[in-house]
């Protein structure tokens, strides 16, 4: 339960009260808000270093960055699962070498893989969304919500990319006579790389479950 002491006062002060241990927890607002902020910038952090973890593999290397995005979704849940995702594309757009391999700049967003930047963002949000705000029990529905929104934010990912890779391939002449353009996106960016991201959802899922309760008790104040 939630009670608020002075709205008015700055910080914001409130009181939470933990019926299981018979206790009242005063909240300082500013000092939540605080850790927020820096839970955001840590987690586009540990995004960011992602990129530098990659495999070549043809066009598209094999990268950690677009799991790490779905995993922060579910981890912190809702909108907020999406903001250090948006942080790290922001960091990388304005220079900073964030992207795979070190790279940053507008040229990756107009590059063949471009299209899995926006992805990695719609990737979080569509986890955080589905998996919700993490609470300090792992219910069977919030297993259940967490497992469909990681399986789902990996799918999203490859939408925008999809789209386009084909465009790409098509403007710069890279399809083949024999092939259509998204029969040569499929074979190129797509079906190469889905036993790793079956093995990279069967990972995050259950420290995804293990992490949460964790988020919970330091972002969360009803549960």
């Amino acid at each position: 339960m939630l009670v608020v002491l002075d709205k008015y006062c700055k910080p914001f002060i409130f009181l939470e009260v933990d019926n299981a241990n018979k206790k009242i927890i005063i909240i300082n607002m500013k000092n939540k808000i605080l850790l927020t902020m820096a839970v955001v910038a840590m987690f586009a952090a540990i995004i960011s270093f992602g990129g530098f973890l990659k495999i070549p593999l043809g066009l598209v290397p094999i990268v950690l960055q677009n799991a790490l995005c779905v995993l922060t979704g579910a981890l912190l849940g809702s909108f907020l699962g999406s903001a250090p995702c948006a942080l790290f594309l922001i960091a990388g757009l304005i220079g900073l070498p964030v992207y795979s391999g070190g790279t940053s700049g507008i040229a990756v967003w107009l590059g063949p893989t471009g299209g899995f930047l926006p992805g990695y963002f719609l990737g979080s949000l569509v986890s955080g969304l589905i998996s919700g705000k993490p609470k300090l029990t792992n219910e069977k529905k919030s297993i259940i919500r967490v497992s469909i929104g990681i399986v789902l934010g990996m799918i999203v990912i490859y939408i925008p990319g999809i789209i386009h890779f084909a465009r790409w391939a098509l403007s710069s002449g890279k399809v083949p006579q024999d092939k259509t353009a998204l029969a040569f996106t499929l074979s190129t960016c797509v079906i190469p790389y889905i036993p790793g991201d079956l093995i990279k959802i069967i990972v995050s899922i259950p420290v995804a479950l293990k992490l949460r309760p964790l988020i919970a008790q330091y972002l969360y104040l009803e549960n």
